[in-house]
C-alpha cells in the first residue's frame, strides 16, 4: 500500500485510495463569499461552512437544526431587475391575463347587476381594486410572504412549517393543507383552458368569419403544450419574461389611452363606488363577486413562487409593471363600455379587444395567446412542483420525476402532466367558451386563499408569538373578502363550480389515504424488522460462523433502528454476509433542501466483524434523489471509506405485498385505494435512481 501522505495523480479516482489514508482526508470549507452561477437560486447551495458528520455517533437531526433556521431566506447574485423580468414570465402570467375576460364575464352573465352605466362601471372598478390591493397588495405581497420555508412559499411550504413545528392542532392544519393542495390541482386545470381560449376568442372580434375555428385552435395550442413538457421549457424560458413585459406595457398602453380620453373613470378607485354598488343592487351585488374574483386569480402564484424569485423582486414587478398595468386595462375597458352601453348586449361583446385598432387586433390576438400559453405554463410547472412537494412530505407514493435541465426546479411528472391534459381537455370541450368557464373559475382559488390564511395565522402565532389581537384583525379583513368571494362562487355551483371541488376532494382524499396507510404499514414493517442491533448480536453469536462472501452490498431501509428484510432473508437461505454491508435510509425533511453539510450521518452498527455501515441520507423536497450518486458524494467527503468499491456494489430492496387485514385504523374500501395507489407507484429503482443490472428485489409480506 501507499503511504497516507504519497502525492495522489489528478485522475485517481476516490474509491481507489486506500482506506489508511482517508484520515488525512480534509473536507474544505464552503466560502460564505464564493461566486454562484446566474442560474443557482441562492438557498439551493450550500453556503455555511461544511461540518463533517462524526463516525461514532449521528449529528443531530437536520429536521431540529432546520426548526431553528426558519428565518433562512433566498439569497441570489443577480439583480432585481433580473429577478424581476424572469418573476413576469413565471409569477404573473395568470394574474396578467386576467384583463382578458374579467369585465366581459362581469357585464354579460347573470344576475346582470353590473350595467354600463356610471354607477355600474365604476362600481365595478373600484371592487376590481379594492380586491388587488387586500388580497395581493397587502395579504401577500405585505403579510404572508414573510411566512416561508427556508425561502420557499405555498400551501405545501406553510404545511411544512406546520407539520415540523408541531403547532397547535397540527393533524387538522395539515389536513386543511392537503386540501387546499388538491385545489391548487384542481385550478391547475381550469386555468389554462380559460386563459387560451378567452385569447383565441378574439377571433371572433378580429375576423368573425373563423368564430368556429376558436376550439379546435385552443386545443391544438393546448394539447401541443402539455406535449412538450416531457423535453422541457428551458428552451424558450428565457422568452417568457421580455414577452410578458410587452404584453403588459401593451394592456397597459391600451388602457391608459382610454383612460386618457375619459379621466373620471378615475373616480371608481374610490371605495364609496364600491359601496354604492352593494347599497344598489343588494344581493345581486353580492353574486357579482363570483366574476370580480376573475380579477384575482393568480395572486397564489405570488406566494408559490416565491423560492424562485425571492419576496423582493416579486414585489417589485407587482408596484412598478402588473398593478399599473392590469388596473389601466380594467380601467379602460370600463371607459369604452361607457362609451359604448349596447355593444355589451351584442354577442361578440369583448371589451378587452374592442380597445385594439381594428388593424392591430389580429397581431394582439398572437400576443394574448402567447401571453396565455405563458399563464398555462406557470400553472402546469405550478402542478409539477406541489406534487413533488407532496411526495417528498409523504402524502403521496413515489412519482416519476424526470429532471428536463440541470437547473434546480425544472420537473417533468408524467402522471401529473396527462392528469391535467384530460382534465383541460375535457373543460374546453365541454363548455367552448370562457364566459362559460368562467362559471366555474374562482371556486378553487378562493378556496385556496381562505385555508392559505388559515395556515398563515397559526403559523405566524407559532413562529412569531403575534399578538392575538393583531391576527384577529388580519384574519377579519383577509377572511371576509375571501369568504365572500367563496360564498359568491358557490352561487354556480349549479354551472359546473362543483368540478374543481370535487377535484380537490379527491386528490385530498388520496393524499390523507396515502400517509394514513403509510403510516400503518410502516409501523407493522417495524414490529416485523425487529432491532438491527439485535439482529447483528445474535448474527455474531451464530455457530457455524456466519460465512462472508466477496463484495458490497447496500440495503435500503426506512431507519437505522430495524433489519432491512432483504437483509435478514440473505442471512437466512443463504447463510452469507458480504464483505461490506451498508444501510441506507432516506430521511425526508421538510424543507426545500439540505445544506451538503447536513445532507449525511454515518455510523458503524454491530460488533466485532459483524459490524455494518447506517447511512442516513437527508433530503428536502426539492432535493433530487439519487442513492448511488448520494452515496459516491459521502465517500469523496471522506464519510465512507475511501477505498469502498460503489461502482460494483449490489444493492438489495425490500418489496412488499400489501395484505388487507380487518385491524383497525382505515375502513375498507381506503385500504383498498391504499393498496391499489401502491400497486402503481413508481418502481424503487427508478425512484432511488438504483442501477437496474445490480440491483435485487426481495419480497415480504406487510399486513395492512
Amino acid at each position: 500500500m501507499s503511504p497516507p501522505d504519497r502525492p495522489r495523480r489528478f485522475h485517481e479516482a476516490a474509491h481507489k485510495v486506500d482506506a489508511a489514508g482517508q484520515d488525512q482526508a480534509v473536507v474544505p470549507p464552503a466560502k460564505p463569499g464564493l461566486r454562484r452561477n446566474f442560474n443557482e437560486a441562492a438557498h439551493k447551495l450550500g453556503y455555511w461552512p461544511v461540518r463533517p458528520a462524526p463516525r461514532s455517533e449521528p449529528r443531530k437531526s437536520a429536521a431540529l437544526e432546520a426548526a431553528a433556521d426558519d428565518s433562512r431566506d433566498v439569497v441570489a447574485d443577480a439583480s432585481v431587475l433580473v429577478l424581476a423580468l424572469g418573476a413576469l414570465g413565471v409569477v404573473y402570467g395568470d394574474i396578467g391575463t386576467s384583463p382578458l375576460y374579467t369585465e366581459q364575464f362581469i357585464f354579460t352573465q347573470p344576475p346582470h347587476a353590473a350595467h354600463p352605466t356610471v354607477a355600474g362601471v365604476y362600481g365595478i372598478a373600484s371592487l376590481i381594486f379594492w380586491a388587488l390591493m387586500i388580497l395581493v397588495y397587502v395579504k401577500y405581497a405585505g403579510f404572508i410572504m414573510r411566512a416561508h420555508n427556508r425561502g420557499d412559499g405555498g400551501i405545501m411550504a406553510l404545511t411544512a412549517l406546520i407539520k415540523r413545528r408541531k403547532v397547535p392542532r397540527a393533524a387538522l392544519l395539515v389536513t386543511l393543507g392537503i386540501f387546499g393542495a388538491g385545489l391548487f390541482f384542481g385550478d391547475g386545470m381550469i386555468t389554462p383552458a380559460i386563459s387560451v381560449i378567452s385569447a383565441v376568442e378574439g377571433l371572433n372580434v378580429a375576423t368573425p368569419g373563423l368564430s368556429h375555428l376558436v376550439v379546435p385552435i385552443s386545443l391544438g395550442i393546448l394539447v401541443a403544450l402539455f406535449a412538450i413538457q416531457r423535453s422541457g421549457t428551458g428552451a424558450v424560458g428565457w422568452l417568457f419574461g421580455p414577452v410578458i413585459l410587452i404584453w403588459f406595457l401593451t394592456i397597459g398602453i391600451l388602457g391608459g389611452k382610454e383612460v386618457l380620453a375619459h379621466p373620471g373613470v378615475l373616480e371608481g378607485l374610490s371605495p364609496t363606488w364600491g359601496a354604492r354598488f352593494f347599497v344598489d343592487h343588494g344581493f345581486r351585488a353580492f353574486f357579482t363577486l363570483g366574476g370580480v374574483v376573475l380579477a384575482v386569480t393568480g395572486a397564489e402564484a405570488l406566494y408559490a413562487d416565491r423560492g424562485h424569485f425571492g419576496a423582493r423582486p416579486i414585489r417589485f414587478t407587482w408596484f412598478s409593471v402588473v398593478f399599473p398595468a392590469v388596473m389601466l386595462s380594467y380601467l379602460g375597458q370600463g371607459a369604452w363600455i361607457l362609451k359604448h352601453p349596447h355593444a355589451v348586449s351584442d354577442p361578440n361583446f369583448n371589451p378587452f379587444f374592442d380597445l385594439v385598432p381594428s388593424g392591430l387586433q389580429l397581431p394582439m390576438v398572437v400576443l394574448a395567446t402567447a401571453a396565455t400559453i405563458i399563464a398555462s405554463q406557470a400553472a402546469i410547472t405550478g402542478s409539477f412542483s406541489v406534487a413533488r412537494q407532496a411526495f417528498q412530505l409523504g402524502f403521496l407514493p413515489r412519482l416519476t420525476i424526470i429532471h428536463t435541465s440541470k437547473l434546480e426546479g425544472r420537473i417533468y411528472v408524467p402522471v401529473v402532466n396527462w392528469f391535467l391534459c384530460i382534465g383541460v381537455v375535457a373543460l374546453v370541450l365541454g363548455f367552448q367558451h370562457s364566459a362559460k368557464l368562467g362559471d366555474i373559475y374562482g371556486v378553487a382559488v378562493t378556496g385556496t386563499f381562505i385555508l392559505n390564511t388559515i395556515l398563515f395565522l397559526a403559523v405566524a402565532r407559532s413562529l412569531w408569538r403575534t399578538p392575538r389581537w393583531r391576527l384577529a384583525v388580519l384574519g377579519a379583513l383577509f377572511l371576509t373578502v375571501e369568504v365572500s368571494f367563496f360564498t359568491a362562487g358557490l352561487s354556480k355551483i349549479g354551472h359546473g363550480a362543483y368540478l374543481s371541488l370535487i377535484v380537490g376532494l379527491v386528490i385530498a382524499t388520496v393524499m390523507i389515504t396515502w400517509n394514513r396507510g403509510r403510516e400503518i404499514v410502516t409501523r407493522n414493517r417495524t414490529e416485523q424488522e425487529g432491532s438491527l442491533e439485535d439482529f447483528l448480536d445474535e448474527l455474531s453469536k451464530v455457530k457455524p460462523r456466519i460465512r462472508r462472501v466477496p463484495g458490497t452490498a447496500i440495503f435500503l431501509n426506512p431507519n437505522k433502528a430495524t433489519t432491512p428484510l432483504a437483509l435478514r432473508a440473505e442471512v437466512k437461505h443463504g447463510h452469507a454476509l458480504h464483505e461490506r454491508v451498508l444501510v441506507a435510509s432516506v430521511e425526508p425533511v421538510s424543507i426545500p433542501q439540505v445544506d451538503p453539510g447536513d445532507r449525511f450521518a454515518v455510523e458503524r452498527i454491530g460488533p466485532g466483524l459483524c459490524k455494518v455501515t447506517h447511512v442516513t441520507i437527508r433530503v428536502g423536497y426539492q432535493d433530487h434523489l439519487d442513492i448511488p450518486e448520494a452515496l459516491a458524494l459521502a465517500r469523496k467527503r471522506g464519510l465512507l471509506e475511501r477505498n469502498l468499491d460503489l461502482e460494483h456494489a449490489s444493492y438489495f430492496v425490500s418489496r412488499m405485498a400489501i395484505v388487507p387485514t380487518d385491524a383497525p385504523g382505515m375502513r375498507r374500501w381506503r385500504k383498498q385505494l391504499f393498496m391499489t395507489i401502491a400497486r402503481n407507484a413508481n418502481s424503487p429503482i427508478d425512484h432511488f435512481g438504483l442501477p437496474g443490472d445490480r440491483t435485487v428485489m426481495m419480497g415480504s409480506q406487510v399486513s395492512l
